[in-house]
């Protein structure tokens, strides 16, 4: 299938989580196309879209960042968007700022797009083996479902 992985980071750390999900997706066998919002144009990235995924931070309060709010609306505007069931979404936060705000651009993405996969969420940026695994798990739990379903 074609993914595509568009992600928001400002310090690196959704970028970093971004790249082990196109990694993993890759093992699947599947074509991703990785991108980072700022500044990208939705309309280019578009085509042959099979399956959308989304990675941001959380900004202010649990909010999303202006970045991804314009891709996203680009993108909704523009080329179309893949059905809920082939949407899913991750985030970066820090829970320092409060449990009710962590990784809250994430929630609010995966709600906008009604997807029905877990929210991937880590703790500012991955370390270690745990992180990874959970994010591979992510990633084969995601894929798992995205592939038994009927074409587009």
């Amino acid at each position: 299938m074609h993914v595509l992985l568009a992600y928001a980071s400002l310090s690196g750390n959704t970028r970093e989580v971004a790249r082990i999900v196109a990694a993993r997706l890759g093992a699947h066998g599947h074509a991703v196309r990785c991108v980072d919002v700022d500044g990208a144009q939705a309309v280019e990235v578009g085509q042959q879209l099979d399956v959308l995924l989304l990675g941001c931070w959380t900004d202010n309060a649990g909010r999303t960042p202006t970045e991804m709010k314009q891709f996203v609306a680009a993108l909704r505007d523009g080329p179309g968007l893949p059905p809920p069931p082939r949407v899913a979404v991750f985030g970066t936060g820090e829970t320092q700022w409060g449990q009710e705000y962590y990784c809250g651009a994430a929630h609010r993405l995966a709600r906008f797009f009604g997807s029905p996969h877990p929210v991937l969420e880590i703790e500012q940026m991955p370390h270690g083996d745990a992180d990874t695994r959970s994010i591979h798990q992510w990633v084969d739990q995601v894929s798992a479902a995205i592939e038994i379903l009927p074409p587009c």
